[in-house]
């Protein structure tokens, strides 16, 4: 059967960096990884292909090719996959779709022949079994979750590695917390279940071989939610693995409390690891402990974010506005205490209530959703909550909060501030020509859009003079971080226009 897997287009938006992606000539940042894991589980002997629509056009020769699309998304992609499954259906093809968009709303896809829900290494084994039988079902779900150690290494030849700015690989899934507006535990259960320290490297040893050198994003919602395992088994193997299979490093998602555990920071950084997001949400204790974010409570975060700099991770924050216990000076705050941290890259969203989360229940039940379905995309400036605030007022302070934090001049003190503390690495890659001639592209772009035609080239220039004579190995970062200030800074101006 010839599988054609199907990956939708994202929007513009903060984490698709599609206005930095320029820079380096890249079509996308992270691969499919969800598809290449499916595809790896698909029979052998069925041919397959790979289109990720954020790096390559679905063509009407690949329907034709087909005999079964298998489409994945989350739900910002919504979009785009209603296009794709229209499309689908127009070539007469069969689809079966899951992932989290499907998983969470699987009643919006009336065309979908085959829903095959939750996780795949449960439910993707017994629909292959009744289509091979001739009889298979519309919808396959399961509240049992997947055993990690029977997840297969995704099948990386089916990508133009080229068109990505990093690849990615998955540890664990679940976490052991339960903030009310995320889907995580919903979708994924609270107790962290992980792979193999040996499935892990046989995973990297395989894009190792296949000749990627450069950066890979673990997406664990929390690499750290089983920290004893992680710290035990997964961290040593890396840390031997990296001895003869020098050049990648690693970014990852994290709870706060890294900062607490001056030993296993340590250990990921000679590990590999230099970046980590962190949802901070907000300052606010009462905010906090509303959306039972109660392991952010009672600490220092700046303190928390600064000691991750110092250790040399780089910590990304996501930040939310909207809570029913926000005050006026919330949005300030926020933007305050960011500039004060140094988070160079800090995500502002206003907040929505996810289908399958604990918040969503609760609006519904009190009658304040707008709509049934969300987003997906919370720097938008939209929101489908009633919010208890003036919403007209709650929505510009949200949208002059977003620029001020991303105009020029104060990203990049915030850029300065982070470079005084964070802690380089030694970087043990091997010569690349091919990557090093990226690099002197990307810098060369900078001083032509950024330097010269752009608004912000006091500040760039300031900010590059700045490095050399205080922080010069801390260079390159430097220009990186000023290429991604572009992103976020042309996409606020985009959303909120």
């Amino acid at each position: 059967m010839n599988s054609l897997l199907v990956y939708p287009e994202f929007p513009d938006t903060f984490w698709s960096f599609k206005y930095a992606l320029r820079f380096v000539g890249k079509r996308a940042a992270h691969p499919p990884l969800g598809l290449l894991t499916v595809a790896a589980m698909l029979p052998p002997a069925w041919p397959k292909r790979l289109v990720d629509l954020n790096a390559a056009a679905l063509t009407d020769e690949d329907l034709a090719w087909a005999d079964c699309v298998f489409l994945s998304a989350m739900t910002v992609q919504r979009p785009s996959a209603k296009r794709i499954i229209a499309r689908c259906k127009a070539h007469g093809v069969r689809i079966v779709a899951g992932g989290p968009l499907f998983t969470s709303e699987p009643e919006q896809f009336p065309d979908v022949d085959h829903l095959v829900l939750n996780e795949g290494e449960v439910t993707l084994p017994l629909f292959l079994r009744d289509l091979e039988r001739g009889e298979p079902m519309h919808v396959y779900r399961t509240s049992e979750f997947a055993d990690m150690r029977s997840s297969p290494t995704p099948l990386w030849e089916l990508l133009n590695r080229d068109a990505y700015a990093t690849m990615a690989v998955q540890y664990s899934r679940g976490c052991p917390y339960d903030c009310e507006f995320c889907n995580v535990t919903a979708l994924l259960g609270h107790r962290p279940r992980t792979k193999s320290a040996d499935q892990v490297i046989r995973e990297l040893q395989g894009l190792y071989e296949l000749g990627w050198h450069r950066g890979v994003f673990f997406v664990d919602d929390n690499l750290i939610g089983n920290k004893r395992t992680l710290m035990r088994e997964l961290l040593p193997a890396l840390i031997d693995w990296r001895k003869t299979h020098p050049g990648m490093d690693f970014n990852t998602e994290a709870s706060i409390n890294l900062a607490d555990d001056a030993t296993l920071m340590s250990q990921m950084v000679t590990a590999g690891f230099n970046m980590v997001f962190v949802g901070i949400e907000t300052p606010d204790p009462a905010s906090l402990a509303e959306c039972n974010k109660k392991h952010n409570l009672n600490r220092d975060m700046v303190a928390d974010v600064k000691r991750m700099h110092r250790a040399g991770l780089q910590v990304q924050g996501g930040f939310i506005v909207g809570f029913d216990s926000d005050t006026p000076s919330s949005v300030s705050r926020i933007i305050e205490f960011i500039q004060c941290a140094g988070i160079v890259s800090a995500m502002v969203g206003l907040l929505q209530a996810m289908p399958g989360t604990r918040l969503h229940a609760r609006m519904k039940e009190a009658g304040r959703l707008l709509e049934d379905s969300t987003s997906g995309d919370n720097v938008n400036g939209k929101t489908n909550i009633v919010s208890t605030h003036d919403a007209l007022g709650l929505r510009e302070q949200y949208r002059e909060g977003l620029r001020r934090l991303y105009s020029p001049k104060p990203y990049y003190e915030r850029v300065r501030t982070f470079l005084r503390e964070y802690r380089l690495s030694r970087s043990d890659a091997p010569y690349n020509i091919r990557y090093e001639m990226q690099q002197l592209l990307a810098f060369a772009r900078s001083v032509g859009r950024l330097g010269i035609a752009g608004a912000e080239r006091t500040e760039y220039w300031k900010l590059l003079i700045w490095t050399i004579f205080h922080r010069p190995k801390a260079f390159p970062l430097a220009v990186t971080l000023a290429i991604c200030g572009y992103h976020f800074r042309r996409t606020c101006e985009v959303h909120l226009a």
